[in-house]
């Protein structure tokens, strides 16, 4: 027996086996157990399929019953650890299959089709048939920058959140553009100062351009003032963030045992200028970025803006850190840890945040921001 016939149940439909009911979980149900089983396939890497088969295509002619039918028949074709339902009510049944590490999509795919088929073949007829529409959604997605943005499918529950909180995101929103021309406005001294002393210490622009992943992992470009030298070499840094992530970092940077300081960027980096390390350790390097959120790439709170290379090494519920909140200047990591933190605790702060997150919160850490930047705790 192939793999595949392993993973699904048997070929004759169990839908009119005797004393079994098969029915398919109404949408209020099917959509909180898509999200849990995403959650936990995050933190155990077991992979899992979410088919949708759309039903809405006029040349259907379904009625409530037929659908409920149909739904019910999708409902036996399934092993007792898979699930399905309405991910939408009337227009779209899900059919999610766990654990099906090792399967080769193509084959999983068809093997899907045919067993769906064979299931409805009492329900629909030939034209019938050739309108239903199937989507295959994986997760987890091929790792690395190429799975994001997210596919939406797999996120449901992230819409909603939006949706439910218009008015709250609105005035975050309102915050961000007043904030962001004030320190603009307040700061401009700062912009000619930094400016002068970056063009008369090392050759090269003012300012420093670098694509950034945003929310749903969507790139923008990034503005900074330069605290490098001109055409440094990132892959020092690339070869250093993969090591931070997995949580390898040279012995330089692993956290003292003894309640000393925790530092997980590069001590000493050559690549830094005399006034780019000043620049830094003041956090002034980064009051370009009250652009970015002017221009709504970026949020006054939230998670920082990954590079693309980062985004690559993160395990897959790392990934939620920028999918669920848009990137911001300042967040929880930097008001409570900065870079003494590990980064898998860094992940957890902006879930935290994420969680949390309101007005008054986004209020408290900025108020918390100054305190960080002058202490400079964890800059380097």
């Amino acid at each position: 027996m192939s793999t595949m016939e392993q993973m699904l149940p048997p070929s004759d439909s169990q839908f009119s086996a005797p004393g079994r009911t098969a029915v398919a979980l109404p949408e209020s149900a099917f959509v909180p157990m898509l999200c849990l089983e995403r959650k936990r396939a995050e933190r155990s890497g077991r992979s899992f399929l979410l088919t949708l088969i759309a039903l809405a295509d006029e040349g259907l002619y379904l009625a409530p019953g037929d659908c409920d039918q149909l739904g019910a028949a999708l409902a036996a074709i399934k092993r007792e650890t898979d699930f399905c339902g309405w991910y939408e009510t009337g227009r779209l049944l899900g059919l999610v299959y766990t654990d099906i590490d090792g399967a080769d999509p193509a084959a999983l795919r068809t093997a899907v089709r045919e067993r769906v088929k064979a299931a409805w073949g009492g329900c629909l007829n030939a034209a019938q048939w050739a309108k239903v529409e199937f989507a295959f959604h994986w997760f987890p997605e091929t790792p690395g920058a190429e799975a994001l943005p997210p596919e939406p499918a797999l996120y449901p529950d992230l819409e909603p959140r939006r949706a439910g909180r218009r008015l709250a995101r609105a005035m975050k929103r309102g915050m961000d553009i007043a904030g962001s021309l004030a320190a603009l406005a307040l700061l401009s001294p700062v912009f000619a100062l930094a400016a002068l002393a970056i063009k008369f210490t090392s050759p090269g622009p003012v300012f420093y351009r670098q694509r950034r992943l945003g929310r749903f992992g969507v790139p923008f470009t990034l503005l900074k003032f330069r605290s490098m030298h001109v055409a440094s070499d990132s892959r020092v840094h690339e070869e250093f963030v993969k090591q931070f992530i997995a949580g390898q970092a040279p012995a330089a940077a692993q956290p003292a045992r003894n309640g000393g300081p925790k530092v997980f960027k590069i001590q000493n980096d050559p690549r830094v200028t005399r006034v780019g390390r000043w620049l830094r350790t003041t956090s002034l390097d980064e009051v370009p970025q009250f652009w970015n959120v002017l221009r709504g790439d970026m949020s006054l709170v939230g998670p920082r803006p990954p590079i693309a290379y980062e985004a690559a090494s993160y395990q897959t519920w790392h990934r939620r850190r920028i999918f669920e909140a848009k990137p911001g200047i300042t967040g929880l990591w930097q008001v409570e840890g900065r870079s003494r933190t590990a980064f898998d605790d860094m992940v957890r702060l902006d879930l935290r945040y994420v969680r949390g997150w309101s007005l008054w919160l986004d209020l408290k850490i900025l108020l918390r921001t100054p305190g960080a930047v002058f202490f400079g705790s964890g800059a380097y």
